[in-house]
């Protein structure tokens, strides 16, 4: 959509703190009345702009696990080192990232505080894939697998203290230990 793509466009030109709907308007060639009426407010745009952004992401993802290596923990670190790498050639979530680590938390609170989209469809694809990948633990394992992965490397995209290759190995050994799969 040409709305969503100008709001991206403006967004990793100067930053989400200096997009306004009229920009975003001005940028897409439509009226201002029409970006209201299709997200009601700059935080609703922000909002579908991040839900857009994130299933094209986790598209990324899913074809990183499916049909995956053949040993879990190895396939597991691969798709955690593609998110934390991809993140950084991703001009939106890199525009996020460098905002929140010079004080500007704009988009940020869609990262972590509102966050709902990206945790709900990255906790959806990874319970599945784990599900199918250990049978045995229960469905609150296989849950609590799946927040713990997600969470943690969002963390880490925001906040690295690690390499990527160190951070996914790392993430991959604690996610399957709590299923008692790891090596």
């Amino acid at each position: 959509m040409r709305v969503l793509d100008a709001a991206r466009d403006l967004a990793c030109e100067s930053g989400w703190d200096r997009v306004s709907l009229s920009a975003v308007a001005a940028r897409a060639e439509v009226s201002r009345p029409s970006v209201y009426k299709e997200f009601g407010s700059r935080a609703g745009l922000g909002r579908a702009l991040v839900i857009r952004e994130t299933q094209e992401f986790l598209t990324g993802v899913a074809s990183t696990l499916y049909p995956g290596l053949s040993d879990t923990r190895a396939s597991l670190e691969a798709a955690v080192f593609h998110v934390l790498t991809e993140a950084e050639r991703q001009p939106l979530i890199r525009a996020v990232i460098a905002a929140a680590r010079e004080g500007s938390d704009s988009l940020l609170p869609y990262l972590t505080a509102r966050a709902d989209p990206i945790f709900d469809a990255g906790q959806t694809l990874l319970h599945g894939w784990l599900r199918a990948r250990c049978p045995d633990p229960d469905e609150q394992d296989i849950e609590v697998a799946a927040d713990v992965a997600v969470r943690m490397t969002i963390s880490h995209l925001i906040l690295s203290t690690h390499p990527p290759r160190h951070t996914a190995r790392r993430l991959a050994t604690a996610v399957l230990k709590l299923l008692d799969t790891a090596p």
